[in-house]
């Protein structure tokens, strides 16, 4: 390999992270905010980009990405933008029992029976009161969608269906070697 010539091609200032994820959100006509607010495209999601293959993390390091102002800008101009990123998009556990259409304790029995894994964990604080800082496990939204689809045994309609104070059919249910379907 020619080191000089990658060298030559690699810009001088790459995007961060955050960077790649501005300019994702501008493509969508929505920016992120600068300071406060959620953010419109997270750099959750432009891991998750670099994951599926649209982008490349010229760093090295999943926690500080660097990615070429080029291959961002084609992204950015991707038909199908919005609906990638949506995929993409980190949801804690109540945001993907919503998504899933469950109760969040139907969620947790699909974690228990490994039907849905996390794909990161976050660090959130709530103070001295709220117990202080506590690891959230993320999951990407295109694994929630999928279960269903991988898994139908279940009578999916029901579950969503079930009241409050019933049992979750999925509480018997026992884990079977190789049930997950995703890959952390």
């Amino acid at each position: 390999m020619n080191v000089d010539a990658i060298r030559a091609g690699l810009p001088d200032h790459p995007l961060s992270g955050r960077g790649a994820a501005d300019v994702l959100a501008r493509a969508l006509g929505t920016p992120n905010p600068r300071e406060g607010g959620p953010v419109v495209v997270s750099v959750f999601a432009v891991r998750a980009m670099v994951t599926a293959g649209y982008l490349t993390d010229l760093s090295g390091d999943p926690a500080q990405p660097a990615l070429h102002p080029e291959q961002v800008a084609a992204l950015a101009t991707h038909p199908d933008l919005a609906h990638l990123l949506a995929q993409a998009a980190p949801l804690g556990p109540d945001q993907a029992a919503a998504r899933l259409g469950s109760r969040r304790a139907a969620f947790d029995h699909l974690v228990r029976l490994g039907w849905i894994r996390s794909t990161e964990e976050t660090r959130t604080r709530f103070g001295m009161a709220g117990g202080g800082t506590v690891w959230v496990p993320l999951y990407r939204a295109e694994y929630i969608d999928r279960t269903p689809l991988v898994h139908p045994e279940v009578d999916w309609p029901a579950l969503r269906a079930l009241g409050k104070g019933r049992r979750s059919p999925l509480a018997t249910l026992g884990p079977r070697a190789g049930a997950g379907h995703q890959q952390r």
